[in-house]
């Protein structure tokens, strides 16, 4: 929740933004940072800090966009937001690669992870049964096999399902340069490991050019599951 005060000033009250708290905050390393952020202010408060050079028509996508945004020099307080070009794949980057970064958004939640050394991806879901429908699109034969192992538990399939989903897309990010079958180009190569406080790792393996072995990261909310990688 915000925290906020007021200021009385002349017979106008003026709503003042005082703390603005993570929803979730990761130091992966030195180099490295995450967070999540519950979307619960006025576009106005993110443009105070956010230039907006996207031409976002929906308000409510704009709003996301801005938190998104926002989140980066709250992770690295010198993050150059002005910087910021759209590459023609429409991945957002800075054309010194002084930071790698991601953005993530969904509902009311965005995310974000940036690091000075690592390429990062990132992605946040909602959990809903609507990935089961679209699971044809993006797991292989292997995968939809290791998934059904846990069929019994619908609840837990639906949740790696979900998981699966958002690797891929953070995996997706992590690459950058689009042009990436969902079902071939990223694999899951091992089993997933299921880890305290609802964290899992899974060996992924990306293959356009040669292989790449990669381990991606997640973590359930509960209903939002979010992903990372970083490589």
């Amino acid at each position: 929740m915000s925290v906020f005060y007021c200021q009385f000033v002349s017979g106008k009250v003026t709503v003042i933004f005082e703390i603005m708290p993570l929803f979730y905050q990761q130091i992966i390393d030195e180099n490295t940072k995450l967070g999540i952020w519950r979307i619960e202010e006025p576009e106005d408060f993110f443009l105070q800090k956010v230039p907006l050079k996207k031409d976002v028509s929906h308000p409510y996508k704009r709003l996301q966009h801005l938190a998104g945004r926002y989140l980066l020099p709250t992770l690295f307080a010198d993050f150059p937001l002005s910087e910021i070009e759209i590459a023609d794949t429409r991945k957002p980057f800075l054309p010194d690669e002084k930071f790698h970064f991601s953005i993530s958004h969904c509902g009311n939640f965005a995310a974000a992870i940036v690091s000075t050394k690592r390429r990062v991806g990132i992605d946040v879901e909602l959990v809903t049964s609507r990935l089961e429908t679209i699971s044809s699109k993006f797991l292989n034969e292997n995968e939809r096999q290791t998934l059904d192992n846990w069929s019994y538990l619908p609840h837990v399939h639906l949740q790696l399902v979900a998981l699966m989903w958002s690797a891929k897309e953070a995996v997706f990010k992590w690459y950058g340069n689009g042009k990436v079958d969902f079902k071939h180009n990223m694999r899951l190569d091992g089993p997933i490991s299921i880890l305290a406080r609802d964290a899992a790792t899974l060996p992924f393996v990306f293959e356009k050019e040669k292989p790449i072995h990669l381990k991606v990261h997640g973590k359930l909310f509960r209903p939002l599951m979010m992903v990372w990688v970083a490589d």
